[in-house]
């Protein structure tokens, strides 16, 4: 266990523990969003409207000091209302161009489903590579950068389904439920006083944040941890009840995922159960189900408990794990 990844998984409990006094919801949903933020990946909220999803995506901004923009989505919206477009200059006799609400750290895009498809396309290049082209002209977003997306997953009036490429965009699909009749109780509490958001202060900074992402990719997986990893990616394309199975590019989150979840613990070490942990999460929505009356996650489970599970890394192993690296990863929440 590094040094550095001890320092890391306390600055990101601080984190974890000031979410948590803001919003109410699963711990395991604060982790997920904990896990896309270290992986440089793109949330996909699916929940009914008014269970705190814009207040998760602003409570995440504060706590780390970055810029927050929102995006409303309607079928109305065009591609330049989210990039940004060039405008003519009478005094300069030339086009200069103005960016758009994409040009954030962390962007809320509202009821994606309710964009045209041109529309949502115009967010994969700026997700995928994190740039934006306009006018022969590529243009880089700031770093880091978050897209959390919502969507109603009840009301189908009026909407434009996310195509598959757009799905798997996405790092990870969460969803923070209904909260229990205890939770519900307390979140009249924390805004009996007015907006509890007017109590978040910055617990890490943007740059903290760019160097734990940095840790994360630098993590060591064992060779028997990416066997397993591909197997159950495998597994998704060969189950029956799959249509369409998860690509390489959700094998690659997954792994990422269980590198993320070895900084936050504080262990450093990528095991198979942590693997288990992200795999509904982060594969649910990159497959298609051959009925709709399916659950994609009740499927997942059922690969989980059928493909065997490799002895723990450095049990019995012949394949060594490099220690990670400290150098050049001077972490602190100033």
């Amino acid at each position: 266990m590094s040094e550095a990844v001890v320092t890391a998984s306390k600055l990101l409990q601080r984190l974890s523990t000031q979410l948590a006094q803001l919003l109410v919801c699963r711990e395991a949903t604060i982790r997920e969003v904990l896990i896309a933020l270290l992986c440089r990946g793109h949330l996909l909220l699916e929940d009914a409207p008014g269970l705190g999803k814009t207040t998760l995506a602003k409570a995440v901004a504060r706590s780390l000091d970055l810029e927050f923009r929102r995006v409303q989505c309607t079928p109305d919206l065009m591609p330049a209302d989210i990039t940004g477009v060039s405008i003519f200059e009478e005094s300069s006799r030339s086009f200069r161009f103005v960016q758009g609400p994409v040009f954030t750290n962390i962007l809320l895009v509202d009821e994606i489903n309710r964009a045209s498809p041109r529309t949502q396309s115009a967010l994969l290049e700026a997700m995928a590579e994190g740039t934006v082209t306009a006018d022969r002209e590529t243009h880089s977003l700031r770093e880091p950068f978050l897209v959390l997306a919502t969507q109603n997953p009840v009301e189908f009036s009026g909407t434009y389904p996310l195509p598959e490429a757009q799905l798997d965009r996405f790092f990870m699909r969460v969803s923070m439920g209904y909260p229990s009749q205890e939770d519900e109780v307390r979140v009249m509490q924390l805004n009996k006083l007015g907006d509890p958001l007017a109590r978040a202060t910055p617990v890490l900074k943007g740059e903290v944040l760019v160097k734990l992402q940095r840790l994360v990719a630098s993590l060591p997986v064992e060779t028997r941890v990416l066997d397993y990893i591909a197997a159950l990616i495998r597994a998704t394309r060969e189950h029956a009840q799959i249509r369409l199975g998860a690509s390489p590019r959700g094998s690659i989150a997954l792994m990422q995922a269980a590198q993320a979840q070895a900084v936050i613990d504080g262990t450093g070490l990528v095991t198979p159960q942590l693997v288990q942990n992200v795999f509904v999460p982060v594969i649910a929505h990159r497959v298609l189900l051959r009925s709709a009356n399916q659950d994609a996650e009740a499927v997942l489970k059922e690969i989980v408990a059928a493909v065997p599970v490799p002895g723990m890394p450095g049990k019995g192993s012949s394949s060594s794990v490099a220690p990670v690296s400290s150098s050049g990863l001077t972490l602190a929440a100033e």
